[in-house]
């Protein structure tokens, strides 16, 4: 299939033949008909992306800041190819779109294939052939739906979003600053509810259009005396509310909506402008309120409702994202809204950079600007020929997942010529072409056919946690070496049913615990040897939001298993033993998280163990820190950048110029393994450590009882 995509390092933008998106539980796939430009939004990214790496950095000073705090903390080559990967990849385009559905993922229920929906959603509802996206951001449509309209589905629901923070009731009034895309919505929306509207812009053909089409009545911004006239049409009280959907940098907008509004009135942001605004006179003699509008509404940014599909309780979340789309769609269907005159240009797919051309250089003036597909092509799921290069290596890898992690750690530090590359399958058709082509993959795959045919031998699995245990069980029963990135898995139900399988199939299973591996780890090792040793490993984790899915136990399993799971592993590794016995306690958290916790561990050979991770430290801290205690002996490992070993009276230090967690190691360790048959961790450790970080959970549960493993 075909999707537009921009290289952000150099603004390229180009159609690009990408593996059609894999289908996954809980998702739709659907043949887009068209999908819609936000000439706000994608035309800023799109400007921004053309611009040199400084004007790149004066745009996004966060993300400067963020590459300053990767140099320190990692060093020059780890910032490099995290700057890298975002700057190389083929960054997709789009967030609103509508067409057929032409496949349904586990699960799903509501849609059936050749149902007609609108789609939303960044990473979502491209610029594409084919897209997938979950159920809870697609609204059905009318069999006799006009697709063109309703791929407005995103910005309508934007506007819905407005609109319902507002709260208004017919008869009152309301003024709308920025009268582009979603301010034109915005108005029809507030039109059909019997709301008398206002508009306000610094563009006169808005305004003129406004004046046509949507607001009972609308001046350009330096009109003068403009507050006088909406006092003057409002029976001298002001606005019931202001609705901003400009974007801008300027205060003018937030201040300007305080002069407007009644007293007790509302103001609302949509758009996207500073909120510093001034405290008197307006705001605060007239107790405005000021309220913020998040995106599509309800469910937002919310994991469990737009990938887990659970949805709020209707009789108390009256109105979801998806909920504000279905009505949007409602009002179009019906007529109660007319955006005919709100399309000022229709492009074919494989023109949308010339569409993006006109957004960015303003060649001509628009409102809407649509891509329209091709829709009698047929769209195979084949995968992507991306290289001819024929060698004859023993180890032939293919990849399931390629993100951050694997691009910067993994991809990197795998010895060309030992191996033969043969496919990559990520969720997105997009990451597995780029990937495929920078590592001279022979193909970006489209189906796990693809990766677990005769063709590899070897499987690297860099997917989310909670698929770990799904691709390995795969890639054992179809005879494939592998490495997991941790964890191994995340029930014990899968532990059992792996480990039956290493038995019979014999295959190298090798789980990406690299910090064994590092320079460093090295020095301690034929220092100390094996035997009974104390040892402290302290994880200043730092917090992460309950948001993220690495918290959510279904998806990311939490930190114990999907992080603290590494220092467990260490600690096993440094003793040369494996562990027996488990003990834990955490500090009580609100969200029941076990992100500060102590762990103690009793090993075989009589050696114990903590393992200190702590989720409530500052950010200024190093992030990790060990000590090993030993026959007269200690050491301290400082960030994997530096080491000190003190024993009979006498000091030595190793100091590295950049942090070693012994990544390139490790990959190496594993590619050289397979010529031998072997892991360079054997699966018994492997076994006994997975089995050690459930321990930590059930213990937790005991209320930090101590658990055998």
């Amino acid at each position: 299939m075909k999707q537009l995509t921009q290289i952000l390092k150099t603004g390229e933008m180009q159609i690009n033949d990408v593996p059609i998106p894999t289908l996954q539980k809980g998702m739709v796939l659907v043949r887009n008909h068209f999908s819609l430009i936000s000439a706000g939004t994608e035309g800023s990214t799109v400007k921004t992306a053309r611009k040199s790496l400084i004007g790149k950095a004066k745009e996004r000073p966060q993300q400067v800041k963020q590459v300053i705090d990767t140099f320190q903390k990692l060093g020059p080559v780890q910032t490099y190819r995290a700057v890298m990967k975002k700057l190389d990849a083929y960054s997709p385009l789009g967030y609103s779109s509508a067409g057929e559905v032409i496949g349904v993922g586990e699960g799903v229920s509501e849609f059936r294939k050749g149902d007609k929906v609108a789609c939303a959603g960044v990473g979502y509802a491209n610029h594409a052939e084919v897209i997938s996206v979950p159920v809870n951001l697609c609204a059905k449509l009318n069999y006799d739906a006009d697709l063109l309209k309703a791929s407005y589905n995103t910005l309508g629901a934007i506007a819905m979003q407005g609109v319902r923070q507002a709260d208004l009731r017919v008869g009152e009034s309301c003024a709308i600053i920025g009268l582009g895309l979603i301010g034109q919505l915005t108005s029809q929306i507030l039109n059909a509810s019997g709301v008398k509207t206002f508009g306000i812009d610094i563009s006169q053909s808005a305004v003129d259009i406004s004046n046509k089409h949507s607001t009972f009545q609308s001046w350009i911004r330096n009109t003068d005396g403009l507050s006088s006239k909406i006092l003057e049409m409002t029976n001298g009280q002001g606005v019931d509310a202001v609705i901003i959907t400009a974007g801008s940098s300027s205060l003018d907008p937030i201040n300007f909506a305080g002069e407007i509004a009644r007293k007790k009135g509302k103001v609302i942001v949509v758009g996207a402008v500073p909120t510093g605004f001034d405290r008197d006179p307006y705001y605060y003699k007239k107790e405005l309120e000021l309220k913020m509008s998040c995106s599509y509404g309800p469910g937002r940014y919310d994991l469990n409702y737009e990938e887990k599909e659970i949805d709020y309780p209707y009789p108390y979340v009256r109105w979801t994202e998806k909920r504000n789309m279905e009505a949007f769609q409602h009002l179009l269907h019906t007529n109660a809204i007319n955006i005919d005159y709100l399309t000022t240009h229709e492009f074919a797919f494989d023109d949308a950079p010339k569409a993006f051309d006109m957004v960015v250089n303003k060649t001509e003036s628009f409102i809407g600007i649509a891509l329209k597909y091709d829709i009698s092509k047929n769209q195979a799921r084949d995968k992507i020929i991306t290289s001819q290069i024929a060698k004859s290596s023993d180890v032939k890898i293919s990849f399931i997942g390629a993100g951050s992690y694997a691009q910067g750690n993994l991809l990197p530090n795998i010895p060309e010529k030992d191996v033969d590359f043969i496919g990559v399958l990520t969720s997105s058709g997009t990451t597995s072409k780029r990937v495929a082509e920078k590592y001279k993959f022979k193909y970006a795959a489209s189906k796990e056919e693809d990766v677990l045919n005769e063709d590899t031998n070897t499987l690297f699995i860099a997917t989310r946690h909670d698929t770990h245990a799904e691709y390995v069980i795969k890639g054992l029963k179809s005879d494939k070496n592998i490495f997991v990135e941790k964890p191994l898995c995340l029930k014990k139900e899968e532990l059992k049913e792996i480990t039956s399988l290493v038995e019979e199939k014999k295959k190298p299973v090798m789980i990406g615990f690299n910090r064994r591996f590092s320079p460093l780890t090295k020095a301690i090792k034929n220092k100390f040897g094996n035997g009974p040793m104390s040892m402290i490993y302290r994880v200043n984790a730092g917090a992460i939001p309950k948001e993220s899915w690495i918290q959510d136990m279904e998806i990311g399993g939490g930190r114990i298993l999907g992080e603290a799971c590494h220092f467990i592993d260490y600690l096993t590794y440094i003793n040369g033993s494996l562990p027996v016995a488990v003990s834990a306690n955490a500090i009580p958290d609100p969200h029941g998280f076990n992100d500060t916790v102590n762990i103690l561990l009793q090993f075989e050979n009589g050696s114990t163990g903590v393992v200190a991770y702590y989720a409530n430290g500052p950010k200024s801290l190093s992030k990790e820190y060990f000590e090993i205690y030993s026959a007269g002996s200690s050491a301290m490992l400082f960030d994997f950048k530096e080491l000190k070993i003190y024993g009979k009276g006498k000091l030595s230090k190793k100091k590295l110029i950049n942090q070693n967690k012994g990544q390139k190691e490790m990959t190496e360790a594993f590619i050289n393994g397979l010529k031998n048959g072997k892991a360079p961790i054997s699966y018994q450790e492997v076994y006994a450590v997975t089995s050690a970080s459930f321990a930590v959970l059930d213990s937790l549960r005991e209320g930090g009882k101590q658990i055998k493993v």
